[in-house]
């Protein structure tokens, strides 16, 4: 089982909101369509599910086409963020709605809409109506209803947005357990890469309605193959500053020279761009063979339990992030620094030429 999109695209009144897309989603896989806002995300998911129909290209699902097959003759499911629900049902038979024309018996029912409601946190509220619960109750039993159904395919476009931050931790932990018992081809679009890394599975990058990578979650998230995706893939995005890289080594803009060693030693001499997350900046205490800089604080932004920090350097603007709640002033000088173990390298058309070879601190992302 497969679904498979060639040459697939999009236009509305003029505007393309999916570039011609080539993907293949295989049977009992996590897929993660990670981008901003109005990068395509949706507009793809309704590709697949044949909500609209592509401008170009086809899409084959276990190798048939069924590029113009109506979405009610599809073996799909799919939840949004803004959740639908039968006002007039109780969430027991919201969940049991698709069971039930699919025909299936009373227990086998009784059994699935139970199981769900008992992993979606339901169980005390199933004789209820939507009416009279909670907008995050409601999402739930949405989300229920859709996986109850048991189809292969089920797209879930930012489902848990809405979810108070207990119940959306515990379910980005159940929904990948769940994809491995059904087997089914998970899609799933979230705006933030902490949730991509955390869900598994593949990640789909999205920029302007294009994919621009498509892989394992860590290895495009270690190895993003141009600029844009690197920045898409970080939270903030990613910051840059241009470097030289000659006979010497690499040279930031102040003079400053760093050793060219292990893939950074093999790129020609010329100009890149050296890109950074925002965990990597080091603020205050530098550890040895940083290189330094001297920035100004622009403003802080605090989490709650963390302290983003906006900085200029020479001209560029970086975010800097630091754990826990910090006292800093705008405008005040801070010394800054950066591992040169955790630079990407990406060349004058974008492209990646060197990553850096460190583990991923999931604490950190």
């Amino acid at each position: 089982m497969s679904l498979r999109l060639e040459g697939v695209s999009k236009i509305v009144n003029g505007e393309t909101h999916i570039h011609p897309a080539d993907i293949v989603l295989e049977k009992g896989s996590m897929n993660v369509l990670l981008g901003p806002t109005s990068a395509g995300k949706t507009s793809l998911m309704r590709l697949m599910a044949g909500l609209d129909k592509p401008d170009t290209g086809r899409i084959f699902w276990e190798d048939q086409d069924v590029t113009g097959k109506r979405v009610q003759d599809r073996d799909i499911a799919m939840v949004y963020q803004q959740f639908v629900n039968y006002p007039s049902m109780t969430v027991y038979d919201n969940i049991a709605s698709p069971l039930k024309l699919r025909k299936k018996s009373a227990a086998e029912i009784d059994a699935r809409v139970r199981e769900m409601a008992e992993l979606l946190k339901l169980t005390s509220i199933l004789g209820s109506k939507p009416a009279e619960i909670s907008g995050g109750q409601q999402q739930r039993c949405a989300m229920a209803r859709a996986l109850a159904k048991d189809v292969g395919l089920v797209l879930m476009d930012e489902p848990l947005a809405n979810l108070d931050y207990k119940l959306r931790e515990e379910l980005r932990v159940e929904i990948p357990r769940l994809f491995k018992a059904s087997g089914s081809i998970f899609v799933y679009a979230t705006t933030e890469p902490e949730e991509a890394l955390l869900l598994g599975g593949n990640t789909a990058t999205l920029w302007e309605g294009r994919i621009t990578q498509f892989g394992p979650a860590m290895d495009v998230y270690r190895g993003p193959v141009d600029a844009t995706t690197a920045r898409v893939y970080s939270d903030p995005p990613m910051n840059f500053v241009s470097v030289q890289k000659d006979a010497a080594g690499i040279r930031f803009p102040d003079g400053q020279l760093i050793p060219a060693t292990g893939e950074t030693g093999n790129i020609p001499d010329g100009t890149y761009r050296a890109g950074f997350r925002a965990h990597n900046l080091e603020i205050g205490t530098l550890q040895p063979g940083a290189v330094s800089f001297a920035a100004k604080l622009i403003v802080t932004e605090l989490t709650g339990s963390d302290t983003f920090l906006h900085v200029s350097v020479a001209g560029e603007r970086w975010i800097g992030l630091i754990p826990g709640l910090q006292d800093f002033r705008a405008g005040q000088e801070l010394p800054i620094g950066l591992n040169p173990e955790s630079l990407f390298y990406f060349d004058e058309q974008d492209q990646l030429v060197a990553a850096p070879d460190q583990p991923v601190d999931m604490e950190r992302v």
